[in-house]
């Protein structure tokens, strides 16, 4: 386009160029009528500009404009739009209307010369595609959360479409940026489905299509759902006690209508109703809300939802579930043991679900007398002593302790008995020293209140815990972890035969544990560097495990059972979990000591 404009220009100068330098007889010449067709700009849908150029007029021009049409080299028989400006300008340009979208035109400059129509090159566009014609269907299968619609493009505008659907809001004439259905693309009738609706809401609905040109909309129409079920929430349960908990819920929406009751149900089964057992709230507002329910049976389980109801009907929330407590009894022991000191650092006896009421604690007692309490105020409803007849009374007199001594104190509310039990512990077992005949004996820490000692155990076997060389009292573990259970199934032997510092813990009531480790120490001072241990032997007369060994210099650490999960380093005196490495100034032979109950080392140059 640009050099068909220049060369007219030049044609037009050198024209006139030679016009200037004719003679008087030579102005009577004139040049043969030309036109060109320059250029064709602000092309829209149905519209488009063409600029013409008179290159050299003749005799001069009775009209001059464009013509077009769909096909090639157009004529004033096709098409035409004649230039009414009556100003005398070389270029002139014409506005052509009324053209179909997403067409191709040819375009050229006309002009008549007498009874003789020139015209100037051809020249062609497209004009634009527009945006794409829908209707919308009217809405269908109300209901109070959900309807149907739809609508049909019904012209694609010259372009593809690319999608369409539905567009809804609570707000007159909606579009894409407010909520919508995208239902697929092209042309032709669609369905949609619209969810997650308020109830008895108005809402205003518009299909919609898109293509290059942009989106389309259908005609409005709008409806209003019905008044749909509330919207309410199950929360959590707390203050769960024996008989009763507080139950949350949330009461989202009133979907519409007006909430005539709000509350919790529950029951034995999941998803209980309201024609199991329920308590409203004393309002019935949009809001949080709790309700305590009472009345239930110790260690039940059981399931609540909240509920509301309008004139739709009754909705729930998600199914939740507690147990109550069980009818646990928590003593403390008080005596000569520890200055009757009646507070929470007395030792305790407590209860379990399935003990039928029997508490049950180990506690070191020094010979004097105890008593339990169930608070800490002597109040004598909370005081039990002995009645005189070996049973438990309010407040009753002291329990008698005979001797010093580890003792397994038991007391039941329930049928009010007591009994203490002086134990002494060991381990047996085909993977201990004494096999099932003979226990191997262990000693009581009493600072830390647990029972120590090294034990040699085989590479296979088992072992158990019991009292006083006697199978009336006896741990196993069941649950194949550090867990006790009386009773419970033989432990297996770690695997490798060696001295294992092992660990009887009975402090805490009714959760027993046990630890079987085998100690070495590892570095680049040992021989085994980094990769391999050294093992530690018992040396039951000083009590602690030990080793002589020759080292270089370089660093080592505790470690057992030939892994890292546990492992001590740091300060000798206070030995620490992952603590740091230990340093080997100077090359010799060694002894290496390790107390793994207080945490305590030493090493010796010899």
């Amino acid at each position: 386009m640009k050099n068909i404009m220049k060369n007219s220009l030049l044609s037009f100068l050198v024209g006139t160029m030679i016009f200037v330098g004719c003679t008087r007889e030579e102005e009577e010449l004139r040049l043969d009528p030309t036109l060109s067709t320059m250029r064709v700009e602000n092309i829209g849908s149905d519209s488009a500009m063409i600029t013409g150029f008179v290159i050299a007029e003749g005799d001069g021009f009775s009209e001059k404009g464009v013509v077009y049409d769909i096909d090639q080299d157009p004529t004033i028989e096709s098409n035409k739009v004649t230039y009414a400006d009556t100003a005398d300008n070389a270029a002139y340009s014409v506005v052509i209307r009324d053209l179909d979208y997403a067409t191709k035109y040819y375009v050229r400059a006309y002009a008549m010369n007498g009874t003789t129509a020139i015209y100037g090159d051809t020249l062609s566009f497209t004009t634009k595609p527009i945006v794409p014609v829908l209707t919308t269907a009217e809405i269908t299968n109300i209901t109070g959360n959900s309807a149907s619609g739809g609508g049909e493009v019904t012209i694609a505008g010259g372009a593809a479409v690319t999608a369409y659907g539905i567009c809804y809001s609570t707000e007159q004439d909606p579009t894409t940026e407010d909520q919508i259905t995208e239902d697929g693309s092209g042309t032709g009738a669609f369905t949609s489905e619209l969810t997650e609706l308020l109830g008895n809401t108005t809402y205003y609905v518009r299909s919609y299509a898109t293509n290059s040109a942009g989106t389309g909309y259908g005609p409005e129409v709008s409806f209003t759902t019905l008044v749909d079920l509330p919207a309410v929430a199950t929360g959590a349960v707390s203050n769960i006690s024996k008989t009763g908990a507080t139950v949350a819920g949330s009461l989202s929406s009133d979907g519409g209508g007006t909430i005539t009751e709000r509350g919790i149900v529950w029951g034995l089964n999941e998803d209980p109703t309201t024609a199991d057992n329920k308590i409203a709230d004393a309002a019935t507002d949009i809001g949080d809300f709790t309700v305590d329910v009472s009345g239930l049976e110790l260690s039940t389980s059981y399931h609540v939802r909240a509920y509301a109801i309008n004139s739709a009907g009754t909705s729930y929330g998600d199914d939740v579930t507690f147990t109550t407590l069980a009818d646990i009894t928590t003593f403390w022991v008080v005596g000569d043991y520890n200055g009757w000191d009646n507070s929470d650092n007395a030792e305790m006896l407590v209860s379990t679900e399935s003990s039928n009421g029997m508490a049950e604690g180990y506690v070191y007692l020094t010979t004097g007398g105890i008593k339990l309490v169930t608070d800490h105020s002597w109040d004598n409803a909370h005081t039990f002593g002995d009645d005189g007849s070996g049973n438990l009374t309010n407040p009753g007199g002291n329990i008698t302790v005979a001797a010093d001594g580890y003792y397994r104190v038991r007391a039941n509310l329930t049928d009010m008995t007591y009994s203490l039990e002086l134990t002494d512990w060991g381990v047996i077992g085909d993977a201990t020293p004494g096999g099932w005949d003979t226990d191997t004996n262990l000693s009581y820490d009493v600072d830390h209140k647990i029972w120590i000692g090294g034990v040699n155990l085989k590479a296979d076997g088992a072992f158990k815990f019991r009292a006083n060389d006697d199978w009336a009292i006896n741990y196993g573990s069941s649950t194949g972890d550090a867990n006790l259970n009386e009773g419970g199934d033989n432990i297996p032997s770690p695997g490798v035969a060696a001295d294992y510092a092992v660990t009887l813990n009975l402090s805490t009531p009714n959760t027993y544990t046990y630890a079987a480790n085998r100690w070495g120490v590892i570095g680049n001072a040992t021989s085994g560097a980094w990769d391999n241990d050294t093992d530690l032997t018992w040396d039951e007369g000083n009590g602690v495990f030990t080793v002589t060994l020759d080292l270089v210099v370089g660093e080592w650490k505790y470690r057992a059972n030939d892994d890292w999960a546990i492992n001590l380093g740091g300060d000798l005196g206070v030995l620490a979990q992952d603590g740091g490495n230990f340093a080997i100034a100077e090359d010799g032979n060694y002894t290496i000591t390790l107390n793994p109950w207080t945490l305590t080392g030493t090493i010796t140059k010899n």
